[in-house]
């Protein structure tokens, strides 16, 4: 501690850390850009940047933080489908197509923040608890996930809404068996095959469906409908859920959310979804540095650019690189968010769709070379199954899930 209470190394860390919380700004708004590939990339170049490694890796962690709070803006305002067909739409853009955009945009801070405030305190006794499960955990990771995945496809509504999700598990299954081990030749160094297939599986179907949308309709307001307890108990539920995926290989913050609020009482709707993805968004970023001191196991891209630049793990040196970007991470999503809808608002919505379409094409050519373009087609073949049939897109980490389970 006492090289931050020094005044020149001080001023040092922050400007670090001021230039991650850019850099986070930055490629949480760039459709399709994830933040482990943006991770990734800060890695490549972390060895030729003049600074204390350690600087480097706050700088590295303040980004991956903002990054989850402002990855909702271009999720809101893309892909927003026609009203017609708002039922099968993703829970964000049911509140865009009712003009509650800019709530959703406060509902996701706050669960995001709120996140921040509750995974501090409980990261030390749940990560105890982890390392005495983890070796259970480890021998048993395989019924474990198909647990997770059985659970997915049998809470569907309906026997049809059943089928299309254990379709839609196999093919994202049998898509990762067949190309996550696949070592391409691409533009970037720090690339992999898991750009272009989540690309495809998660963004481009939402994509296809808004070409014939109506774009971002005028919104009412930033008013929050939701009650200050309800809020509050589904970002505690995001946390919990958030320690989850900070230990458990393959489970997302979708599926992570997915099954938090099918255990809780009541219905929350599209609001409870966004509030408690967020929170296990940002709870992830927390729990998963614990995770990484405690069990040397990278959980997040963040963290395992963190590995590979030699960062030193100096949990306080880390932790004050969260706190300081979950701040500027919600004030980015209050000073952004609401342009960003306006700004989307008034573009074509068939031109916006085509164009991040080919974005994102162009991104899994720099990741994956043209086995990444390959890879983005067919993921975006197999993404449309329950995009059109109506079941939970969770589903579709089976991408990740089923390579664990057969090997």
């Amino acid at each position: 501690m006492e090289v931050i209470l020094a005044p020149r190394a001080t001023v040092l860390a922050f400007c670090f850390v001021s230039g991650g919380v850019g850099l986070g700004a930055v490629s949480g708004l760039v459709p399709g850009l994830h933040a482990n590939n943006m991770a990734l990339l800060l890695a490549g170049v972390a060895p030729s940047v003049p600074g204390p490694p350690l600087y480097v890796g706050m700088a590295m962690v303040a980004a991956g933080v903002v990054h989850t709070f402002l990855e909702i803006v271009p999720t809101l305002a893309l892909g927003v489908p026609d009203p017609a067909t708002a039922v099968a739409a993703l829970p964000g853009h049911r509140l865009v197509l009712a003009g509650r955009g800019e709530e959703a945009l406060r509902l996701s801070a706050l669960g995001s923040a709120t996140a921040v405030v509750l995974a501090a305190p409980l990261a030390i006794p749940i990560t105890r608890a982890m390392v005495r499960l983890w070796p259970i955990l480890r021998a048993n990771l395989a019924l474990v996930l198909g647990g997770v995945a059985a659970t997915l496809i049998l809470t569907e509504r309906g026997l049809g809404s059943k089928l299309v999700a254990a379709v839609s598990f196999g093919l994202s299954a049998l898509l990762g068996l067949g190309t996550l081990d696949l070592s391409p030749e691409a533009p970037l160094a720090a690339g992999g095959m898991l750009a272009p297939l989540f690309a495809g599986l998660f963004g481009a179907p939402v994509l296809i469906d808004a070409i014939d949308g109506d774009g971002v309709p005028p919104q009412d307001g930033p008013e929050i409908a939701a009650s200050k307890r309800s809020v509050f108990g589904l970002s505690g539920i995001g946390t919990l859920a958030g320690a989850v995926v900070g230990y458990v290989p393959a489970v997302s913050s979708a599926v992570a959310a997915t099954l938090a609020l099918l255990a809780v009482p009541g219905r929350y709707g599209a609001r409870g979804f966004v509030v408690a993805t967020s929170g296990v968004n940002t709870a992830n970023s927390i729990f998963a540095l614990f995770a990484l001191v405690a069990l040397g196991s990278p959980r997040t891209g963040v963290l395992v650019a963190l590995e590979s630049a030699s960062v030193p793990l100096s949990m306080p040196h880390l932790l004050v690189a969260v706190a300081v970007g979950a701040s500027a991470g919600v004030l980015c999503v209050l000073l952004i968010g609401d342009r960003y809808l306006a700004v989307v608002g008034r573009m074509n919505p068939a031109r916006l769709s085509v164009g991040v379409l080919c974005g994102l094409g162009a991104l899994s050519f720099l990741f994956a070379g043209v086995l990444g373009v390959g890879a983005y087609v067919a993921a975006t073949v197999v993404g449309l199954v329950p995009a059109r049939f109506r079941a939970r897109r969770a589903n579709l980490m089976g991408v990740l899930i089923g390579p664990i389970i057969l090997g």
